[in-house]
């Protein structure tokens, strides 16, 4: 499956889970997380759902999935291990145009899910196309231990070093991005001598725009 990468704002938007087990569960925290406003339908309510729903983090229904369960959401996701009812959400959430994710069941969804490794604001994803989540998570523990809170910390840096080059009137792409990366700057943060990476980072802003 050829996809468009993308990643989707669903803060503040009604996002609906089909199924009430351990897999929905995950996709419920993650939605949770990114401030979705989150609805769940499943007969069956598992224990973390049940937890969410009491501390009302999220609302539900108890019973079987509805078409009309659809009817107000901006993205639908389905866990359950029941086929009929996993291409049934799919028809109806393509009827009403909605993003749909079907777990383990790439035919019936709009669009899939990767692993994701963050650190602060960076955001690394991995995916398959469906092919195999079992790849993808292997790699997602390889890059979390090599990607540690350090990164977070250059992005940061970066992200204010950007911000004052645009302050001075000059583009940004005119800056040697990749030459601060090489200079050592997160070897520094990492070894806890972030000031240090800071000036680094600085001289060789200050060199490129010579």
């Amino acid at each position: 499956m050829v996809g468009y990468p993308v990643n989707l704002l669903v803060a503040g938007k009604r996002c609906v889970v089909i199924g009430g087990g351990r897999i929905a569960a995950r996709k419920v925290e993650a939605l949770l997380d990114a401030g979705a406003v989150v609805h769940v339908v499943a007969p069956d309510l598992g224990e973390e759902i049940t937890s969410w729903r009491d501390a009302k983090r999220l609302t539900a229904h108890e019973r079987g999935f509805e078409p009309a369960d659809l009817d107000d959401a901006w993205l639908v996701t389905t866990a359950t291990d029941d086929p009929v009812v996993q291409r049934a959400v799919f028809e109806a959430g393509e009827a009403r145009h909605l993003w749909v994710n079907a777990a383990d069941d790439p035919d019936h969804c709009s669009f899939t899910l990767m692993s994701v490794v963050r650190q602060g604001d960076l955001v690394v994803t991995i995916g398959t196309g469906g092919r195999s989540p079992a790849l993808a998570a292997w790699l997602k523990d390889r890059l979390t231990a090599e990607l540690g809170p350090e990164y977070a910390t250059a992005c940061d840096l970066l992200a204010e070093a950007r911000e004052g080059v645009r302050a001075s009137g000059r583009s940004t792409e005119s800056v040697d991005w990749r030459r601060a990366l090489d200079s050592g700057m997160v070897e520094l943060i990492r070894a806890g001598r972030t000031a240090e990476a800071k000036e680094l980072l600085e001289a060789c802003l200050s060199s490129s725009s010579d």
